[in-house]
């Protein structure tokens, strides 16, 4: 631990933070992962329906959407520092609270646990996305763009590293032991990020009121819409159905069903963190929102594909797993696209605010897409559930026609 501490003391300061930021994300986003697999997979086996399942997650999604929104107000009052810390220590609280015999984790207390860790999830990455903005000029639009990328790439990545370890976890030491061991492996986290995460990391010049909750700008209320919609396309068919799907009808176990969504969550991870590549930073283009339109036009009509060939019986298996797979990777590019443009835009002062409420709108589609994904699995079957991803996205391209179409800034830095 002494020579961890003095390398990171010897590196340049912003370098150093941006690491410890990413260190902090990454340490978070495992838990995250395993933390919803253990719960998906646990109470599946305990002989909950696929509703049932949904509902305990329903308070991890609405406290996103509100703290999401007072987060970015509370971060630019007492700094980043500060609410990365508390997001850090919320999920810690919430994983002690799995820890109670299996007799004592009915489903109020559960739900409370997710709403506690909801909190933590969206503090976390509010703090985490936000601090990028500080640690690069306002010139260097496509480092900007590379770190956001590199950050939510190496998340997304970790966080099907997290699926994986929750299933694996959960087939070799149990539920309870694997809630152990990832609270004790937090705390650790957590109180090297309170010795070294900078004090005054974004904290507003001027003291945020309120109502600046809300955000004024155009662009960055279109940005939020177009993602509500996006995220509530990905959620309604991914977070409840497609795991029940593959246990009920393909008979997967486990650790096949966390394996699996973990390969996916990684590659999808890659994939956003190789998308400044993909949509030609190294020929000096930076994104705008006709970029974001177009790729979310090629989007709209995978999940449609799945849907008519499971409600033909055709070729289920493989059409869903080679499906499943391409509408991963755009839709990475997609996500990715959607975080670089909400940081640009926002403002340099009291950024959190702004990323705030945009994160408030990724957790109200987080929040739509799983509550319709139990519902509409239970009572419909997974095809209806893609039907329903794909007029989701139909949404989003339209949002995404009224985005501005040239970048605030030039790309300077390659």
């Amino acid at each position: 631990m002494p020579s961890l501490l003095s390398q990171l003391r010897a590196l340049n300061p912003d370098i150093r933070q941006y690491l410890l930021v990413t260190g902090n994300y990454w340490a978070f986003t495992l838990t995250d992962g395993a933390l919803r697999m253990l719960v998906v997979l646990y109470f599946y086996s305990l002989g909950y329906g696929a509703l049932s399942i949904a509902m305990l997650f329903v308070f991890y999604e609405f406290f996103g959407v509100v703290t999401n929104l007072v987060g970015g107000w509370l971060g630019a009052r007492i700094g980043l520092n500060k609410t990365m810390n508390i997001g850090l220590f919320l999920q810690i609280v919430a994983l002690s609270m799995l820890l109670l015999p299996a007799e004592y984790l009915i489903v109020p207390w559960v739900m409370a646990a997710q709403a506690l860790s909801g909190i933590a999830k969206d503090l976390n990455k509010m703090s985490a996305k936000s601090s990028i903005k500080l640690l690069v000029s306002d010139g260097q639009q496509g480092t900007l763009y590379k770190w956001v990328a590199i950050l939510t790439g190496s998340k997304n990545a970790l966080k099907g590293v997290g699926f994986f370890l929750g299933g694996a976890l959960l087939a070799l030491f149990g539920f309870w032991w694997a809630i152990l061991l990832m609270a004790i492996a937090l705390t650790l986290v957590w109180l090297l990020s309170l010795k070294l995460l900078k004090r005054d990391l974004g904290k507003s010049k001027a003291k945020a009121k309120f109502r600046d909750m809300l955000s004024k700008s155009r662009a960055i209320n279109l940005l939020s819409a177009a993602r509500m919609c996006l995220f509530g396309a990905r959620d309604v068919w991914f977070v409840i159905a497609l795991p029940l799907f593959l246990a009920s009808q393909f008979g997967w176990s486990h650790w096949q069903v966390g394996g699996f969504l973990a390969l996916w969550v990684i590659g999808y991870g890659a994939v956003q963190s190789i998308a400044p590549r993909l949509t030609g930073k190294q020929q000096g283009k930076v994104p705008d929102g006709k970029t974001a339109m177009h790729w979310a036009l090629l989007l709209c009509a995978l999940p449609a594909l799945i849907a008519l060939s499971i409600q033909l019986n055709w070729q289920v298996g493989p059409v869903l797993i080679s499906g499943l797979l391409l509408f991963g990777a755009v839709f990475a590019i997609n996500s990715s696209l959607h975080s670089y443009l909400i940081v640009s835009y926002a403002g340099r002062d009291g950024v959190s605010l702004d990323v705030g409420f945009y994160y408030m709108a990724n957790a109200m589609g987080r929040l739509l897409g799983t509550v319709l994904s139990g519902w509409l699995y239970q009572q419909y079957g997974l095809a209806t559930c893609l039907w329903v991803s794909s007029t989701l996205l139909v949404a989003t391209v339209l949002i995404s026609l009224a985005l501005p179409r040239q970048s605030s800034q030039p790309s300077v830095a390659k």
